[in-house]
């Protein structure tokens, strides 16, 4: 195997994507079981070719991790203090073991640079589960679903900036109506409901949210959905075009 050719990338600068879905009423995150240190986990990330732009990048990280293209992606905050990596507790276990996992291709030039300081612009994807096929990148052991109630410690700042980018989902799910990029083309207003619980972590008054969604005049009303009597069965809806 060939060695790890830094020189392609910009130097000092990565990208970490945050990527949510929704599934079983839980607002769900894809984590990486990080290859280098044991129980460590991160956040699916990557390097910026010297050749494209970051959202360029930010797209070609995200499906070489999900398979999928032209999802919802926003940038939200760039993470550039000077010691999330070198002062990071966990520096010195990766560089050592990449150096053990293959001497050749992790060098002490480029495990020096990989374990230098990087300036992180972070990422947030909105994605349908149902079409996600994880594919782990070099540095990951395995990539899984997590509950953004059931997260496990993760390396250097990532936990940090899990925090920051659910904020920033929070604050724009009505402004910008991404929500609906988490649901199905179809869906009941219950199941609108239980996004927006799922998200902010906690319940809303049936008639107030109704009233608040319906007001937003985002949403085209389909036949009902024929479950049970059909004077009791819930109407659906879809995202206007």
């Amino acid at each position: 195997m060939k060695k790890f050719d830094d020189d392609r990338y910009i130097s000092h600068l990565s990208i970490d994507c945050v990527i949510f879905g929704y599934r079983d009423k839980e607002l769900k995150v894809l984590i990486s079981k990080f290859k280098f240190g044991k129980g460590s986990w991160s956040l699916p990330g990557g390097y910026i070719l010297k050749t494209e732009g970051i959202d360029k990048a930010a797209s070609r990280i995200l499906k070489e991790r999900t398979g999928l293209e032209n999802i919802y992606l926003e940038q939200f905050r760039v993470f550039g203090d000077e010691n999330r990596i070198v002062n990071s507790r966990y520096k010195d276990t990766i560089k050592s073991e990449l150096t053990k996992f293959d001497p050749q291709r992790f060098d002490a030039d480029v495990t020096d640079w990989l374990t230098s300081r990087f300036v992180c612009i972070g990422y947030y994807a909105l994605v349908d589960i149902s079409k996600v096929n994880p594919q782990n990148g070099e540095f990951d052991e395995y990539l899984e679903w997590r509950s953004i109630r059931d997260l496990p410690e993760m390396i250097h700042d990532h936990s940090e900036i899990l925090t920051v980018a659910l904020d920033a989902l929070r604050q724009n799910l009505d402004q910008k109506l991404i929500g609906f990029n988490l649901l199905p083309e179809t869906f009941t207003m219950r199941e609108v409901q239980e996004l927006y619980e799922a998200v902010y972590n906690r319940p809303f008054v049936i008639t107030n949210f109704q009233k608040k969604i319906l007001d937003l005049n985002v949403l085209e009303r389909l036949e009902k959905k024929f479950t049970g009597a059909a004077n009791k069965a819930p109407y659906l809806y879809r995202f206007k075009k």
